[in-house]
């Protein structure tokens, strides 16, 4: 079955059907007498999972590392737009009364550990994937947010990941700049469209400084200076699915040698600042990046918070049948349906 934009369906016709079939399930019941397989338009606003901030060690020009990167976020509804820079909106799904979707709502990524010997446990973990899927329609999927790089010794070491969102690069002791991940440029996954921005990258020991996660809505800073914004984590985007306006999708903050820095709006994690203090983790449901640890001389050292969980939202003028996982609310005479871990649902 193919997607619909909701922008096809004169507003009128789109509540009739849903008012039609509340009528055939009110009248005759959900169990014989409504009808199977007619097509409901849903909107849709899926985000993946944050990634996780990475941490440092405690040797100066490694000090901090990366922000995690916001989750992909992908949207249908009205004229809103999905991450990064697209200025085209996507198409509702069409489901079918009777059949069952699943709802999977990503994990965030685990965030590095300050002052870990191993590189790979500094690096930022990407977050879960969330999707909608059904046997009669395409999966529609939101990648996580790519983990934060790692504190370390040379540029390579430190890059940020891609992931729906990049990670930031972190600060390094080898030369030149520690690139932030990429908006989803992983070849095995890429997914159309754009979902967000980029990290912005780390620099070596002529600064310590590290780059933000990228958001939904912006990307993250470079850490190329001593004063903010500078490692600051991108901003995410305003949604007003559910009947209000909610900003999600912000990515976690670098930091600047051993200052703090901010997460952005939308449930990105701010960093740690010295001495040795933890970053802050994503917001749950937000799919915000975590930001990185606090610089130390010695232990305690700060350890990176962790990516914030997704999110699925679904709205239609159908009632669901039975929505397991979901919480229902009404606004402007349409069904809103909001996971904040997975489940299903049927119309």
């Amino acid at each position: 079955m193919g997607v619909k934009s909701t922008s096809s369906h004169p507003a009128n016709t789109k509540k009739a059907d849903g008012h039609l079939l509340e009528y055939y399930r009110n009248t005759f019941g959900t169990g014989g007498g409504a009808p199977t397989g007619a097509p409901v338009t849903v909107d849709f606003l899926i985000i993946g999972g944050g990634g996780g901030g990475g941490a440092g060690e405690a040797v100066a020009a490694r000090r901090v590392g990366g922000g995690g990167g916001a989750g992909g976020y992908r949207v249908s509804y009205s004229s809103e737009t999905p991450g990064g820079p697209s200025t085209s909106n996507e198409s509702a799904m069409t489901m079918l009364t009777g059949t069952t979707y699943t709802i999977t709502v990503g994990a965030g990524g685990a965030g590095g550990t300050g002052n870990d010997g191993s590189l790979s446990n500094r690096q930022g973990i990407r977050g879960g994937v969330s999707s909608v899927s059904g046997p009669d329609i395409a999966t529609v999927t939101s990648v996580g947010g790519g983990g934060g790089g790692a504190g370390s010794t040379s540029s390579t070491n430190s890059l940020g990941t891609p992931g729906g969102c990049g990670g930031g690069g972190g600060s390094h002791s080898g030369s030149g700049n520690a690139g932030g991940g990429h908006p989803s440029r992983d070849a095995s996954d890429n997914p159309v469209p754009t979902q967000g921005y980029g990290g912005g990258f780390g620099q070596d020991s002529s600064t310590n400084n590290s780059g933000g996660g990228g958001g939904a809505g912006a990307a993250g800073l470079d850490g190329d200076g001593a004063s903010p914004p500078s490692g600051n984590g991108g901003d995410g985007k305003a949604s007003s699915i559910t009947g209000s306006s909610v900003t999600r999708g912000g990515g976690g903050a670098g930091a600047i040698s051993s200052a703090g820095r901010s997460g952005g709006s939308g449930g990105g994690g701010d960093s740690g600042g010295s001495p040795g203090n933890d970053g802050v983790s994503g917001t749950e449901n937000t799919g915000g990046g975590g930001g990185t640890g606090g610089y130390a001389s010695s232990s305690p050292y700060g350890d990176a918070g962790a990516g914030g969980s997704g999110v699925v939202i679904l709205r239609s003028s159908t009632r669901a049948q039975t929505h397991p996982g979901g919480s229902e609310t009404t606004t402007g005479g349409d069904y809103v349906y909001t996971y904040n871990s997975s489940g299903d649902i049927t119309f």
